[in-house]
């Protein structure tokens, strides 16, 4: 299984391709699958699995390439190439040098890096592999801890009446680009965790990705049973208890790997809540290896852990009952030192409401000092949803930011556009130059801008034809059916593309609003339009199902079958596809219900255009110069809502965007539809890729929480021990902070405030008063500190505060409070008391 021992099959010539192989890197690269191709182009082009096709070579094929000078040359330049790639220090080197930044433990329930490794869903999955390729190419040390599913998520199969069948294939370590990790000693490594009334044991894959690795846990050991073998057996698995047994594998497994392996993280990420355990168990470690309580091990880790939440509403956490979590965190209680009501605490919304399940999320929130939501708008939904943990605090100072995600641009870029973008700098290896590179795209001529999307249009068609015929062929067709397929889709009309997870808030139907108006726009001769469409449903979601059957039956009609398609089973491969030669992306979510939607900004690149709903990152990027909305910034609810978008979706396609597509010169060329496609290229495509993505998070997480860390644990954690301290004595003694007298004089063009407050058994030091006011337009409120003027007489503990303000507002716009201080802790997310005037 070793690929060492796979190479020695191989000619001198060609070794170095088995460890390109299983490099998942280069997922993409128009060099890498042209090679490929030319060891098995059908292989390639239905599995796109490198490591499969060298595994299955024949040995003449190989002396073949062996052989082959040209093709020698080409793999010789491409391995320096990726030699250089992965030998040179790298933006984080370069642009933080003094970075003491050792390594970030980046947890996620799924992994989407090719379709060759299928242990991922969808958009949370893509952007976790996105996220590590491009923290390869920015060189930052970042290690990838996940789950291995032996079904992962499922394959879509559509019968005879377009129904959403399911399939559940085997995915099989020996042909996947996945190997075992090995020991010192030779051994296959196991990690091992205390399940009630067994041992669990965990089997450990790596997978490359560049200088990345992704290690993987896998369950399917023959020493468990037959139950706990089939705890990594499917991606979210049914039923609340294997749920949390997966979700208890990545965080406590995933940790003690990370401790087995000698890694040193600084900083945990944990990719959405099903990680969060994974905060416990690092708590713990620290406690038992610094011999200090679980609480001191807690506050020492906390400062070093991120949670990034991609969730829209409150029901989407996961939640468990007091009695399931009694069971299996039981023994994890005792041995780290705490009562199970004060776990159970960490995850409650309230925390002395003992019937309360628990809730992932919360802890996933309370155990990390960073939180971010993935676009602009979620970061304030995200702030909404989680206010309630801090009362009283302003919804506003909820200490939840946002980070807007973003895609792999070399993972999406079709051949054309890597050819156009190359012409800036060196082809094949893409690094984080995009905002160089946009003068490429800048300087090219409007027809040859035009070209190049019509033939990435034509190459979208050929492989839709090529695609279309495979599915029905497996369906077993007609003769004449496959014929007619082979001719579906028009290289030069208006095409089209809805690809996505198939739920009802996503509104796939809104297509289908006014079906005849639909159809008019499809089968107009003179300025045609056509639609591809590709999506699955969840299998337990019965209206996202029949919303997948009503599109593909439409598909079928016969007036429009020349000019729709639903191919089925949407995956990575298929994605690239699309958004290579879509001109068109279409989004149709309820506002605001998407948290990022991060497949609009795969066509940039590309040269595609997005036309959505104002929601997730098309909130913050839409610009009337680069694409277009649907509906308007209200919140949408019910079919009132509904109704109005179609209509305003049916009315800017037909007014607007068909015309200005269809509005061409002497010379063929659409001037204002390329000029758009130029201005979203450029202005776009460097903002939403993943490589700034990675900047945002080193600069604005990693690294002030790899320094907080650092400092909390410095001489045998004295600041962590200090913290501690500091908030039992704030839970103890807040209630006896209370404010006396507060007065506000006029004076000139200010108001100078007074305000007395008694602090009662609270040590002064371990608060602020502070002056508040909101901003009137509605951005982040006006904070003023209040300074001590002195002890009042007469009083014990009370001192009078004092604040010179602008006279600009009314007095009763400033309201005076008492804020938790510490200057090495973050408030409110680690002590939310708040006390009002």
């Amino acid at each position: 299984m070793f690929h060492e021992s796979i190479a020695n099959r191989f000619p001198d010539e060609l070794k170095d391709l088995v460890d390109l192989s299983l490099d998942l890197r280069w997922t993409g690269s128009q060099f890498v699958d042209r090679l490929w191709k030319r060891f098995d182009a059908e292989a390639w082009e239905a599995t796109k699995n490198a490591f499969a096709i060298m595994l299955n070579a024949r040995g003449e094929r190989l002396r073949e390439a062996a052989g082959d000078a040209a093709l020698q040359s080409e793999l010789t330049a491409w391995l320096e190439r990726r030699r250089a790639y992965l030998e040179r220090p790298g933006w984080l080197a370069t642009a933080h040098p003094n970075s003491t930044l050792r390594n970030v433990a980046y947890f996620s329930m799924e992994f989407g890096l090719s379709e060759a490794l299928p242990i991922y869903s969808g958009g949370l999955g893509i952007l976790a592999g996105d996220h590590l390729k491009s923290a390869s190419d920015l060189a930052v040390p970042v290690t990838g801890l996940g789950l291995f599913y032996q079904q992962g998520y499922f394959r879509q199969v559509l019968d005879e009446d377009g129904a959403q069948l399911e399939a559940f294939p085997y995915n099989d370590p020996s042909s996947l680009p996945v190997m075992p990790v090995q020991g010192e000693d030779g051994r296959w490594p196991r990690v091992r965790i205390e399940l009630p009334g067994r041992t669990l044991i965990l089997r450990v894959w790596v997978v490359r990705v560049g200088r990345v690795r992704l290690y993987l846990l896998d369950s399917n050991d023959p020493m468990n049973s037959p139950w706990d073998r089939g705890i990594t057996a499917n991606l979210y698995a049914a039923g609340k208890e294997k749920r949390l047994l997966q979700e208890l594998v990545l965080g406590f497994g995933g940790w003690q790997l990370l401790e087995n392996l000698g890694i040193e993280a600084d900083v945990c990420h944990l990719n959405e809540g099903h990680a969060a355990f994974a905060v416990l168990a690092r708590a713990q470690g620290f406690a038992r290896r610094h011999g200090v309580p679980f609480q001191t091990g807690l506050w020492a880790t906390r400062a070093g852990n991120i949670f990034t939440t991609h969730t829209p509403v409150p029901a989407a956490f996961d939640q468990y009952d007091p009695a399931l979590m009694q069971q299996y965190l039981g023994a994890f209680c005792r041995q780290a030192g705490i009562s199970m009501r004060d776990l159970l605490a960490l995850g409650r919304r309230h925390p002395r409401d003992q019937h309360e399940p628990f809730n992932i999320a919360l802890l996933a929130l309370r155990g990390c000092c960073h939180i971010n939501g993935v676009s602009r708008l979620h970061g304030r939904v995200s702030r909404r949803i989680f206010s309630g943990l801090f009362p009283r605090w302003p919804e506003k100072e909820t200490p939840i930011g946002h980070i807007t995600n973003g895609v792999h641009v070399p993972s999406w870029d079709s051949a054309h556009a890597n050819r156009l973008w190359s012409r800036a700098y060196q082809p094949h290896v893409w690094t984080s130059e995009l905002e160089e590179a946009s003068a490429a795209v800048a300087q090219m001529s409007d027809e040859d801008l035009w070209e190049f999307r019509a033939r990435a249009r034509h190459a979208l068609v050929d492989y839709v034809r090529r695609r279309i015929t495979r599915q029905v062929r497996q369906r077993a067709g007609s003769a004449e059916r496959v014929r007619r397929v082979g001719h579906i889709l028009d290289p030069n009309a208006l095409t089209l593309g809805f690809a996505r997870r198939f739920a009802p808030y996503k509104r796939p139907n809104l297509l289908l609003h006014d079906a005849r108006r639909l159809d008019r726009l499809l089968c107009d001769a003179e300025r045609p339009v056509q639609l591809i469409v590709a999506g699955k449903a969840h299998p337990a979601d019965a209206r996202g199902k029949s919303m997948v059957q009503e599109i593909a039956q439409f598909a079928r009609r016969q007036q429009v079958r020349h000019r729709v398609v639903f191919l089925q089973d949407y995956e990575i491969a298929l994605a690239q596809e699309l958004v290579a030669g879509i001109d068109i992306w279409i989004n149709t979510p309820r506002r605001p219900h998407e948290a990022c939607g991060t497949s609009g900004m795969k066509i940039l690149v590309n040269g595609g255009l997005n036309f959505s709903t104002l929601d997730g990152w098309w909130d913050e990027a839409f610009e009337p110069e680069v694409g277009w909305s649907i509906g308007d910034r209200r919140e949408a609810h019910g079919e009132e809502f509904d109704s109005s978008d179609a209509q305003d979706f049916f009315d800017t396609l037909e007014s607007k965007i068909i015309p200005e597509f269809y509005d061409r010169d002497g010379e063929g060329v659409p001037r204002r539809w390329v000029q758009r496609v130029r201005a979203s290229m450029i202005r776009l495509t460097p903002r939403f890729s993943s490589d700034r993505m990675i900047r945002d998070y080193v600069e604005q997480a990693y690294l002030p929480a790899s320094a907080a860390y650092q400092s909390r644990i410095a001489d045998e954690a004295r600041l962590a021990r200090e913290l501690a301290l500091w908030a039992a004595q704030l839970n103890e003694n807040w209630p006896s902070v209370r404010f006396g007298p507060v007065d506000a004089q006029l004076q000139g063009e200010t108001w100078r405030f007074h305000a007395h407050v008694f602090f009662g058994d609270l040590d002064e030091r371990h608060a602020r008063v502070e002056l508040f006011a909101e901003n009137p337009d509605c951005g982040s409120p006006f904070i003023f500190p209040m300074t001590c003027v002195g002890p009042v007489r007469g009083s014990v503990n009370c001192d009078l505060f004092e604040a010179i303000v602008p006279a600009s507002r009314p007095r009763e716009h400033y309201t005076p409070r008492v804020v938790p201080y510490h200057p090495a802790a973050s408030v409110p997310v680690e002590a939310s008391h708040i006390l009002w005037a």
